[in-house]
């Protein structure tokens, strides 16, 4: 599934390909992939894409046609992405959004979802708010220290949990959280206010620093994930614990990496993450 790292890298191509370009054509597969606004999709046509942006996981594209702006917003959900048409897909069935561009360095974007767990959404300003409001935490690239360790300090829930709470905190699931977590010293059923202080401080920097590394890397192509221009992510590649089940860990402690099964399935080493 697609985490801040990967949607973080897909805005930066986004940006870099079609910002200020001028959408001339616009369509939609199904209305059931629009979760909101669905009546509204023929206003954007000979908008220009004014900015690219991240919220959590999913990317919301700005339009601008004389004062007003609206604004698309994709969730890529379990599998889906944003391409580029030079990408070769599978199966051309499931693109179920199209805009055609002139002005930029690409000339269509698609949206491909074969699951379709994720959703379009077309949003005035207010319905931007809105769902913001509803949806988002803080991110953990932009919250300070201070407003994390007041985020953790206010649950009581386990910790791997909590990083994956999107109201609480944007961006990360599964894949990264695991991985955070191994760097951290910490076993993901640790409860949140329990932690000491200085572990408070060192899982945010590691957070930082994992997310970091995985934008720089192109993200984590664990299973469909793809960049809009069809590269894959290389931090796969980096990962310590998560899918490593058995493996000796990576800290030579001489244990191996065990699996906790629940909702999502946690990878942790008994020794360096042990619960207390």
């Amino acid at each position: 599934m697609p985490e801040l790292p990967e949607a973080e890298v897909v805005i930066q191509q986004l940006r870099d390909s079609l910002l200020d370009s001028i959408v001339t054509d616009l369509w939609i597969g199904r209305a059931d992939i629009v979760r909101e606004g669905y009546p509204t999709w023929a206003w954007y046509v000979n908008s220009r894409l004014s900015s690219v942006v991240r919220y959590g996981k999913s990317i919301a594209m700005a339009f601008q046609k004389a004062d007003e702006i609206r604004y698309v917003v994709a969730e890529l959900g379990m599998t889906g992405l944003l391409l580029f048409p030079s990408v070769k897909i599978k199966h051309p069935q499931h693109v179920h959004l199209r805009m055609i561009f002139v002005g930029g360095k690409e000339t269509e974007l698609r949206y491909w979802n074969p699951r379709r767990f994720g959703r379009l959404s077309f949003f005035d300003q207010g319905g931007l708010d809105r769902y913001l409001e509803r949806r988002f935490g803080c991110d953990p690239l932009l919250a300070t220290p201070q407003e994390f360790a007041q985020r953790l300090g206010a649950r009581r829930g386990r910790i791997k949990a909590l990083l994956m709470h999107q109201q609480v905190i944007a961006g990360i699931g599964n894949i990264y959280a695991n991985e955070i977590l191994f760097r951290a010293g910490l076993h993901p059923n640790a409860r949140a206010n329990r932690l000491a202080s200085s572990r408070r401080d060192r899982l945010y920097h590691v957070m930082r620093n994992v997310l970091q590394e995985a934008i720089a890397c192109g993200g984590s192509s664990v299973r469909d994930f793809f960049a809009p221009d069809g590269t894959p992510g290389q931090y796969k590649q980096r990962h310590l614990v998560y899918g490593k089940e058995g493996q000796y860990c990576p800290n030579r402690c001489g244990r191996v990496i065990r699996r906790l099964k629940g909702e999502r399935s946690s990878f942790y080493c008994p020794r360096c993450q042990r619960f207390r």
